[in-house]
């Protein structure tokens, strides 16, 4: 089966860009599923029900999210109603929704989704990710075979740790967060498909899809300054990953990046 990982979609411009490329992409490759981070969708910071609602329209299937996913305080309530709605499952006990989900896909297989949030140099600070993890595998269906991972992380070092913690137990780890894009894709020894950064879907002529005058002011003057989302033209990065739906492991990984005027 073949899964499309799309990358923090950040404001308007990322919003474009998934509607411009994830109807045409589901068909060329044939996809069976469509995960997206959510965290910066409403206006760069957090979610609302509206702007969920505008990418499940535009053929998303599974939303996850980040350390951003409360910004938006409808959110609290909105993701009790909405199971394809993620946020990390290392909140704590009792925190409104879920960082697991199992996705049936249009032909059929069951995919488990989890969403964990790493701990260095991030709030809030969680419960270790790594126990969650193990956590959720234990507790896992026996029928599903084929477990994506949304590591959302501050460093590379914690996101590489996790792809190898959990190599040859789920299908695929692929990181987010830091809005650039890693080129490490590969599969690890024991089948598991790898990416640090899959990066952000937004715009790229900006500082990380912000407008670069603010961040500028706030580097090189030492001076506060809002943080806009950047409303250039948007690019989507994605992961296209194929899995064997019968041992769980990833045959291909693929990065895909797309800006939102191009054709194909």
């Amino acid at each position: 089966m073949k899964l499309l990982f799309i990358g923090d979609v950040m404001g308007e411009p990322g919003l474009r860009a998934v509607r411009a490329h994830v109807p045409r992409l589901r068909r060329t490759y044939a996809l069976d599923l469509v995960v997206a981070n959510a965290e910066n969708i409403a206006g760069g910071n957090g979610v609302t029900r509206d702007t969920v609602e505008s990418l499940l329209a535009a053929e998303v299937d599974v939303l996850t999210n980040g350390n951003h996913v409360w910004d938006k305080r409808e959110a609290l309530e909105y993701i009790k109603t909405e199971p394809r709605l993620l946020r990390p499952h290392n909140y704590p006990a009792g925190t409104p929704g879920t960082g697991w989900h199992v996705a049936t896909t249009r032909s059929g297989h069951k995919v488990g989704v989890l969403n964990l949030l790493g701990t260095m140099f991030m709030q809030p600070q969680l419960a270790c990710p790594f126990a969650c993890a193990e956590q959720a595998l234990q507790q896992k269906p026996a029928d599903v075979r084929l477990i994506f991972v949304d590591m959302h992380a501050e460093t590379t070092s914690e996101k590489m740790a996790m792809g190898w913690f959990l190599d040859g137990r789920v299908s695929a780890v692929v990181g987010t967060h830091t809005h650039v894009p890693t080129a490490d894709e590969r599969i690890l020894p024991k089948g598991t498909g790898y990416l640090t950064d899959v990066g952000m879907s937004g715009c790229y002529d900006s500082v990380i899809g912000l407008e670069k005058e603010g961040a500028l002011q706030r580097f090189v003057q030492k001076l506060p300054a809002r943080f806009d989302v950047a409303q250039g033209e948007g690019t989507l990065c994605a992961a296209l990953l194929e899995l064997d739906e019968t041992s769980g492991r990833c045959r291909g990984i693929e990065r895909i990046r797309l800006d939102e005027s191009a054709k194909s």
